[in-house]
């Protein structure tokens, strides 16, 4: 069996689109007839969350009150593990998949695989941002970028590196080195694709969104200097 982990705190405006996207890549016919779960990790949410996660019949919730991003994958990871996950993939709650996402994963036969991410829309910050990130960003196999939204680990190499800390941020980038420091093997590849937001009130304080509004401060630094 394979679990899809996605954390989510007051994620109404995005959850839905991310559901219905990894309800299509559970379907992937690539999988034959291993069934899918989603479990949504409701991280202390006071909107409509767990209404809508609910109303998905491949999901399951599981809650938590601790408003951090380390703790809600690892929770997550262990819901996963307990109903017999051989295979755990994490995204996350402001993203969509494609459709042969998980199947991707699989068929690397990696201890653990890291995508690449593409921005949904760049309205958000503009075009200087854009081509700022772009002329950095690898997004083809072989870069070493770490994005908790396309990860996936097999159960064994979970629990050789421990599993994810309950760290506000930063907490998939200290798996991978955890995995890297036991000579596990990782796909390091652009072909399973994850698409995400660009918005400026993002949840991990020094994750993807914080990259994006640091390169939007150093334009406006540069440009006034």
């Amino acid at each position: 069996m394979i679990a899809v982990v996605v954390p989510a705190h007051n994620e109404e405006e995005h959850i839905a689109q991310c559901l219905r996207s990894l309800t299509v890549a559970a379907l992937c016919p690539t999988l034959a007839t291993e069934p899918v779960i989603v479990i949504v990790v409701l991280d202390d949410c006071s909107d409509g969350t767990a209404r809508i996660a609910r109303g998905f019949a491949r999901v399951r919730t599981v809650q938590s009150r601790a408003r951090n991003v380390g703790a809600a994958r690892a929770i997550g990871a262990q819901a996963a593990l307990a109903a017999g996950a051989r295979w755990l993939a994490f995204t996350d709650a402001d993203s969509e998949v494609a459709p042969d996402w998980i199947s991707q994963q699989l068929g690397l036969q990696a201890d653990a695989v890291c995508g690449t991410v593409q921005v949904r829309d760049w309205g958000a910050h503009g075009d200087e941002v854009r081509a700022s990130f772009q002329s950095f960003y690898q997004d083809c196999d072989g870069h070493r970028h770490i994005h908790g939204a396309n990860l996936g680990i097999t159960a064994d190499a979970y629990h050789l590196s421990g599993g994810f800390l309950p760290l506000a941020t930063g907490e998939d980038v200290a798996l991978v080195h955890r995995l890297l420091e036991r000579g596990l093997s990782i796909a390091w590849t652009a072909a399973a694709r994850v698409t995400t937001s660009s918005r400026k009130h993002f949840r991990a304080p020094g994750g993807f969104g914080a990259t994006l509004m640091q390169l939007s401060g150093a334009l406006v630094t540069s440009s006034a200097s």
